[in-house]
């Protein structure tokens, strides 16, 4: 009695694995979209809104901001550090109404 070896087909067994790994890959941990939205709101000193874990609403300028804190401008001068953690939302001052550019500018 002869026995015939059997050997796997390797094309078929790379194709499968081929097309198992081309799922996409997950979105990376830091998009930088805070770090972005916190520098645009620097450089066009928009009045912000704070509203805190605890309640307290704080209203003024963003001053600088680090990995776990802002520093907070507030509109009678003084200036506060913030935990982010302590930070419930953060918004544009409604009541502030920024000067809107005349649609000649835009075209320049």
């Amino acid at each position: 009695m002869i026995r015939k070896l059997i050997k796997p087909n390797l094309r078929e067994i790379k194709q499968k694995s081929n097309r198992e790994n081309k799922r996409k890959p997950p979105p990376p941990y830091k998009t930088h979209a805070e770090t972005y939205y916190y520098i645009k709101q620097m450089n066009n000193r928009t009045q912000l809104v704070l509203e805190l874990v605890s309640g307290e609403i704080l209203k003024g300028l963003l001053d600088w901001y680090d990995e776990k804190c802002l520093k907070i401008k507030k509109l009678d001068g003084r200036t506060l550090i913030v935990f982010k953690s302590q930070i419930k939302y953060i918004y544009k001052n409604p009541d502030f109404a920024e000067p809107k550019r005349e649609e000649s500018d835009q075209k320049k």
